[in-house]
């Protein structure tokens, strides 16, 4: 597998990034489902399963505790 390096300083803008669209889909989650669902054409990948990735590639990013992916119910 190919390595990739990323500036801390690049890292930390993308793990901001992540959290925000994260917490906006916390916040519009039932519309976000329906949108979600149109745009990838099946149920079979959630709006729960699309914020578990994000906040893993968040906390791989070193932009948060890991409290979401061990305690999901803290959101």
């Amino acid at each position: 597998m190919p390595q990739t390096h990323l500036d801390a300083a690049d890292a930390v803008e993308l793990a901001e990034h992540l959290q925000f669209i994260n917490d906006w889909i916390a916040t519009e989650h039932d519309h976000v489902t329906v949108s979600l669902a149109r745009f990838v054409g099946t149920c079979a990948y959630s709006v729960d399963q699309l914020q578990a990735d994000l906040h893993r590639f968040t906390f791989l990013l070193g932009g948060n505790d890991d409290e979401p992916l061990f305690n999901p119910d803290t959101e």
